[in-house]
């Protein structure tokens, strides 16, 4: 299950907390690209923050690992499921008949 993650510092928050936060965060990706769960991480220009896409079993593990990060305290997460597309096709597929018996 692929996640984007959109996250952003909350900096009124500022602290050496959050400072020492941010400065672990590239370990913690680190050792979460190398268990595969993490696909990319980008910067987000202009923001204080990043937007990451995690490769995960499960719900309940992008949980675990959203609440192991060090900024997790100290940020807002919008969290977005992504689905495969193939081709436009996919998403043109006509749905289930609402006049349809169950």
């Amino acid at each position: 299950m692929k996640f984007l993650v959109m996250w952003e510092l909350d900096v009124p928050r500022l602290s050496p907390a959050l400072v020492q936060a941010v400065l672990r965060m590239p370990d913690y990706a680190k050792g979460i690209l190398a268990q595969g769960k993490l696909d990319k991480r980008y910067h987000v220009v202009g923001k204080h923050g990043g937007a990451w896409i995690y490769d995960v079993d499960s719900n309940e593990e992008l949980e675990r690992l959203l609440a192991l990060a060090p900024v997790y305290n100290y940020a807002r997460y919008d969290v977005y499921a992504l689905a495969d597309m193939e081709s436009p096709a996919q998403v043109l597929q006509p749905g289930p008949d609402p006049g349809a018996a169950p």
